[in-house]
């Protein structure tokens, strides 16, 4: 599931090829911005804010958001393309300054947009802090977080607390630290949670396989999450499933220990 650490990590892997080379193709198969083109603008990085990708080109960003299934490649000019070519969102090919042909393509993108890199703010500036990001600030992001009235797991998920935690992870924190997922988020240690939070997706950063009980082994990575019914692995009751959020049309699937969780 791309979360903050996935993103981090697509970003990373697209600055790598892409960083101060120049666009050879730009090619968005959206019908809003299927005439933009950004050709013969130099990429100057791709960095990513929570789960939001930023390619800064030109004077321009443009931004893409992976929702549940997007995701972006890198390939050298010639390599054959890993996925069926009508899933392509997005297709930037650049010559880096060693000459390098690059092609990377976007896969099943949501949110697409193209903005001045001046505005970007109207894209991304009501995240709250990522704890990824060099600027992170836990001190406002417990803030923001202490502040929210609703259930903590979906004050957790709300990116206007903080930028980058997804359902995966709400669930393992909260496990953790010991929390029910409906108490309320004032009533919690906030900064508690978001200490711990960043703690973990830092972690996790550059894995390749996330894992939250420190076991990277298949069906051994997670304390709670998509194990309903199964035995926690601390005090061995059946682990509990069920659905929170912050509306009807919001919920997401919640999974908790009723004896290590109260």
């Amino acid at each position: 599931m791309p979360e903050g650490d996935t993103v981090y990590r697509t970003a990373r892997r697209l600055d790598t090829a892409l960083h101060g080379a120049t666009v050879t193709r730009f090619e968005l198969r959206v019908p809003q911005l299927a005439t933009a083109d950004l050709t013969g603008q130099t990429i100057h990085e791709v960095v990513p804010r929570g789960k939001h990708l930023l390619h800064r080109i030109g004077e321009h960003t443009l931004h893409s958001h992976l929702k549940m299934e997007g995701e972006w490649h890198v390939y050298r000019r010639a390599d054959r393309w890993r996925a069926a070519a009508f899933k392509a969102r997005a297709v930037i090919a650049a010559t880096a300054p060693d000459g390098t042909e690059w092609e990377t393509v976007g896969f099943d993108l949501a949110d697409l947009a193209l903005v001045l890199t001046r505005d970007e703010d109207s894209l991304v500036g009501y995240l709250g802090p990522d704890p990824l990001s060099d600027s992170w600030d836990p001190g406002e992001a417990a803030r923001r977080l202490g502040d929210d009235t609703r259930a903590v797991h979906v004050a957790l998920q709300d990116q206007r607390n903080v930028a980058g935690f997804g359902n995966e992870y709400v669930n393992e924190i909260l496990f953790v630290r010991g929390i029910l997922p409906t108490t309320p988020a004032h009533e919690t240690d906030a900064a508690a949670i978001v200490d711990l939070g960043s703690r973990m997706i830092r972690a996790n950063r550059d894995r390749s396989g996330r894992t939250f009980t420190g076991d990277a082994r298949p069906g051994r990575s997670t304390w709670v999450y998509r194990r309903e019914g199964r035995p926690c692995r601390r005090c061995g009751t059946a682990i509990r499933g069920g659905s929170l959020g912050a509306d009807p049309t919001r919920e997401r699937i919640v999974f908790w220990c009723p004896v290590c969780q109260t």
